[in-house]
């Protein structure tokens, strides 16, 4: 049973991983063809509620209401800690609109590992381990190979790499209160209220960046870093919201949630590292980006942080699942 289980959680969470490594692929050809981030963001959370209030209607007439209902605590609280889902697509978006290729972008996103383990020292008031202070230099060695920081005629926007760390930095927030909020009801319950809480802040987002511009002309040219105040072009819905929605807020979110408690933290986190080689193949298969031999060492580097993290905690699961008739 708890091999049966974990393989489970396992698959859903490596499915779920490459799913969401496949996004920022997309979101740049969406720019090329002059979408905006405001556009992009909002497509995809309007897409991605109504698909997962499908969802949770769908499976509320088939358990018959017998799935355990999410109280007004839990709804708050879940909304509050889906804010920072929509602050990371808002960011991480906004780096790659920034020149930033995808390769890179997602390796700026993975910096939740070294973000993580502040956090955590932060919250817990002590000092990381000894294994994870390893990680964090590997993390950190693996990101100057990967980002070409050693190469001196690559040019990175500033920007870009501050709206990557800013993406990484809400991406941490979002691990760890979702990994410890209403734990209790359902994977699809859990998503749903989670994309209204992000869902809010994209529309905030995009009213202030393009649907409402100021009269100030200075306003506009502030506001115009991040979008561009226009009128908003409602074809991103038919060409990209389906799929930027489901590879972005239905199918992440849906398998993740179901996955990680059969796994654990440890050996789902080690999983999830998928993303960042998913994005990287994406990224140089469809959109022709040129990954260095240097940039492969530092990814797999990164990987190996993860794995090196979690060690302890998925020996734990691992003799489970070895021992089990």
């Amino acid at each position: 049973m708890v091999k049966n289980s974990v393989l489970k959680g396992v698959f859903l969470v490596a499915l779920g991983a490459t799913s969401y490594g496949m996004l920022a692929t997309f979101v740049k050809l969406a720019y090329k063809e002059g979408y905006t981030t405001a556009e992009i963001t909002f497509a995809q959370f309007a897409f991605g509620i109504i698909g997962m209030l499908l969802i949770n209607l769908f499976l509320r007439i088939k358990n018959k209401n017998s799935a355990e209902k999410a109280s007004p605590k839990n709804i708050k609280q879940l909304m509050l800690a889906g804010s920072s889902t929509g602050l990371t697509s808002i960011f991480y978006y906004l780096a790659v609109k920034f020149d930033i290729p995808v390769s890179i972008a997602i390796v700026l996103l993975m910096q939740t590992v070294w973000m993580g383990v502040l956090l955590e020292m932060i919250l817990e008031k002590k000092l990381p381990s000894k294994l994870k202070i390893i990680s964090v230099i590997i993390v950190l060695i693996g990101t100057a190979l990967a980002t070409n920081l050693m190469n001196t005629s690559a040019h990175l926007n500033p920007l870009g790499i501050f709206f990557g760390l800013l993406a990484a930095a809400s991406f941490t927030t979002t691990m760890f209160t979702a990994n410890s909020i209403a734990t209790n009801i359902s994977a699809p319950q859990r998503s749903l209220y989670m994309l209204f809480g992000g869902g809010i802040l994209v529309l905030i987002f995009t009213i202030i960046t393009q649907i409402s511009p100021s009269q100030s002309e200075s306003f506009n040219q502030m506001m115009g870093i991040f979008s561009t105040p226009k009128v908003f072009n409602y074809s991103i819905f038919l060409k990209w919201g389906i799929v930027l929605s489901l590879f972005g807020t239905v199918i992440p979110p849906l398998l993740l949630n179901a996955g990680f408690p059969l796994t654990g933290i440890g050996l789902g986190s080690i999983v999830s590292s998928l993303e960042l080689p998913v994005s990287v193949l994406m990224a140089f298969f469809l959109l022709h980006e040129q990954v260095a031999l240097s940039q492969w060492i530092g990814i797999i580097l990164i990987i190996t942080a993860i794995v090196v993290m979690n060690l302890k905690k998925k020996n734990k699961v691992l003799p489970e699942i070895l021992n089990e008739d």
